[in-house]
């Protein structure tokens, strides 16, 4: 149980400084502007050298960025309440912390693929039409590698509690 625990919390660890890295950066996509070299993240774009703020608030980024926001709050919790599973008190028999912490790397989970579907989804509408020569970049990728990685941590999580269970079925009472 502990060591699927363990695996949980690194890849709960790894996710969750993806998130933020992810959320924070301004390389989610990058584009040819006028001959110039551009990218851009959730909160700000930038042309050649020089950044600016997104003050318009277009609907699908705040959208993206409030299901970033919840998908890190999501992951930080579930470290909390993972590294608290390791400390397991009978004091609820109802409620098992691994399996409370699997449900809050899930929803973390499906936060994040939740903002990158929606920020796929326009961005290649309404760029792919606009500019010819654009790709995601770097701060993209790494919210699909903190997708998985959260997920990855709900699922060890799970396979803890579930090995939790079956020894307490097996005790005798």
């Amino acid at each position: 149980m502990y060591s699927f625990m363990s695996g949980g919390l690194f890849c709960a660890w790894v996710g969750t400084i993806l998130l933020v890295v992810a959320t924070a950066t301004d390389h989610w996509m990058q584009y040819r502007l006028s001959g110039s070299f551009a990218h851009q993240g959730l909160w700000r774009y930038c042309l050649g050298n020089k950044c600016y703020l997104q003050s318009e608030s277009v609907a699908y980024w705040n959208a993206t960025r409030a299901f970033m926001i919840l998908s890190s709050l999501c992951a930080t919790s579930g470290i909390i309440m993972g590294i608290l599973a390791f400390a397991q008190q009978p004091t609820f028999t109802r409620l098992s912390r691994p399996f409370s912490t699997g449900i809050m790397f899930f929803a973390s989970a499906v936060f994040v693929l939740l903002a990158l579907a929606i920020y796929t989804g326009v961005t290649v509408s309404f760029f792919g039409r606009r500019f010819g020569d654009w790709r995601f970049s770097w701060s993209y990728i790494l919210g699909w590698v903190a997708l998985l990685m959260t997920f990855f941590a709900g699922i060890f999580y799970m396979c803890a509690y579930r090995m939790d269970e079956c020894r307490r079925q097996s005790t005798p009472r």
